[in-house]
Formats: C-alpha cells, structure tokens, sequence
C-alpha cells in the first residue's frame, strides 16, 4: 500500500472491519475522502439507520449495507457516529470549511484496486459460475470494443470475494474514451441481444449503465486514468452561497461519467421564486458528488437541477467561478433531472 494512490471506487477495511469506498481523487495527505458502505455487525446499533435485509460475509464476520446509501440524512448520521465513537474518521476539511468522513492511511487494512481485482480472479485455478460469468463479460466487451482488457476492473461483493450466487457483476473501465466506446458496444450488444438493458427507475434508464448477461444484472462505471487526473486537494477553496434549482443546457459532457460527474453548462434558467439564480453567479459547471446522477444527460441536452451554488476560488491564480453541487450532504432535494 506505500505506493497506492487512491482513485474512485477503490475499495478498502479498516482495522475496526468497516468497508469504504473511495469517493474521487483529491484526498488530504495521509488520508482519504470515502463513503461507508458496509457495517460490521458489532457496530450496527450505532447507527440509526433503515438497512437492507440482505447480509454479506467479510472473512467470516457479518456486515450490513444501509438500504440507501447516498442520502443527506444517513451521511449526517454515519458522520455523527463517527464523531462520537471513530473520531479519526472525521475530519474538518479547511477547503470547504465543514467536517467530512476520511479514513486515515493508518487505519486501512485491507486494500481492493478494481483493476488489480479482476487480474487476481482471472487467474484463480478454479471458478464458480458467477466468477466465470464475470470474465466470459469482460472478453465479450473487451473484443467488441477494442477495449484493452488491462483497462477493465472489477468491484463490488466480487471483488471482496463476500458475493452470493445472485450478487451483480459489478464492473470499472478507465478512462473517458474507452468509456464513450463501451458505451456505444454495449448499446449495440443490446440491440443484437447479446445482453439486455435494465432500470428501475427514470435516472438509471437515462444512465443505461445496467444490463443483464446471461442471466445476471451487471453494471459498468468510468474511472480516470492517471493522465485524466487534472486537480489535486487544495488547489480550490469553496464557499457556499445558497441552494438554487434551475434549468440549462449541458454543453460540456466529457467528464459526466465519473464521480463526482462533472457537467458544463450554459443558457441557465431560473424556475424558481424561492431558489433562483443570483444574476453575477451564474454557474459554469454542476458537479455531482451522488454517484446516480453521473452521465444521466449527453451535450445539447436540457437538465434540471436543484443543489447549492458555491462559489469556487482558485488558490493559486486568485480567480473565480461559480458552480453548483448536486450531494452536499444538506438536504435531500438535491437532484439532477434529463428534461
């Protein structure tokens, strides 16, 4: 682990048995910004929570996932446990002028890089059916896209090896382009159906990052590469001014699969009284710090969004812009809608 740099979607335990996820690329140093995903059974009290009824086995210890992971009201309470019961998982970010969860380097025990992942399953001498499924849908996308398998990852229950026999398959690609061509060979597997699309809802039908193969639902998201990695903890300072809800256009969609997604925008439209734009803010970008909402509307498209309009300074130029961040933490309104 000396020489790891954390990316997005990394996966790692803790000393205590807790499992994150790794949530995007500027991490202090010696530590880093995750989300909680599982629960050891000892801790579950702790935390008042609706969980889902399904358990997973992480070396033989029990562990809980919370029914909905990204909601301000859960992340105000995995902070406020942690506060009281984990103080070293809790820190006051000076950038952003709040307290956020990160997980000191010391206190990893376990480490789970999706690329990594998939190159150790592949060469397990023997498979069971979901592992085999996994591998034979990766050949598959890997030979229709021209993708380079080196470029493909795996995470999820899978990967941590806790899955069960109806567990996702739960896939990484890095890099943009090779995402945007992925995309197009899995839309083009579908309509020769050699797989199939699948949605619960309207956000994930705009997404189509879900499918089933041969019988099982998997799902795919993007992951920079190095090269894509163009911002590094504390190179911004932000200041939040007020929560806003509006409508544009998106016209830069080229960082909109990874987390946080990142859209360009432009003609913003203010739809309402309460929470309109400020006339000298106007946003140039929505990020997205809720992993649902990445890649949910292409260039030229119309989006509705609600989220809070800071203001972003850059520490070494001095110059300003503004923007809007969908996953705050602050309220459960926050959203991005395809119009």
């Amino acid at each position: 682990m000396t020489n790891w740099v954390p990316e997005d979607g990394d996966t790692f335990v803790t000393t205590e048995g807790f499992i994150f996820n790794v949530f995007g690329y500027e991490h202090p140093q010696n530590r880093v910004l995750a989300f909680l995903k599982y629960i050891p059974a000892r801790f579950k009290p702790l935390f008042s929570i609706d969980y889902l009824e399904n358990t997973w086995n992480y070396e033989r210890q029990k562990v809980f996932r919370a029914e909905r992971l990204y909601t301000a009201q859960n992340y105000q309470n995995f902070l406020g446990v942690f506060r009281t019961n984990f103080p070293d998982y809790v820190y006051f970010c000076p950038l952003r002028g709040k307290e956020i969860i990160s997980s000191p380097m010391l206190s990893i025990k376990d480490l789970y890089v999706p690329k990594e992942c998939l190159k150790r399953l592949a060469t397990l001498p023997k498979k069971d059916d979901l592992q085999e499924s996994a591998l034979n849908l990766v050949e598959l996308l890997s030979k229709e896209s021209h993708v380079g398998i080196e470029d493909f990852g795996l995470h999820g229950s899978i990967a941590l090896n806790m899955y069960t026999s109806k567990s996702d398959i739960d896939l990484v690609v890095y890099g943009a382009h090779n995402f945007r061509k992925l995309e197009a060979t899995i839309d083009n597997l579908a309509k020769s159906e050699k797989l199939s699309y699948t949605s619960k809802n309207r956000i994930e039908a705009a997404r189509r990052f879900k499918g089933k193969y041969q019988g099982r639902v998997f799902m795919y998201n993007a992951v920079r590469k190095p090269c894509e990695i163009n911002s590094k903890y504390g190179s911004f300072k932000y200041l939040p001014i007020s929560q806003v809800t509006f409508e544009c256009v998106v016209e830069d969609d080229s960082e909109t699969m990874f987390r946080p997604a990142l859209y360009g925008i432009e003609s913003c439209k203010s739809i309402s009284a309460s929470f309109g734009l400020i006339e000298d803010k106007t946003p140039e970008t929505v990020v997205s710090m809720i992993g649902c909402y990445r890649n949910v509307a292409r260039q030229g498209c119309r989006i509705r969004v609600s989220g809070m309009l800071e203001q972003v300074e850059n520490l070494e130029t001095g110059e300003i812009h503004h923007q809007v961040v969908v996953g705050t933490g602050a309220s459960e309104e926050e959203h991005i809608w395809p119009l």
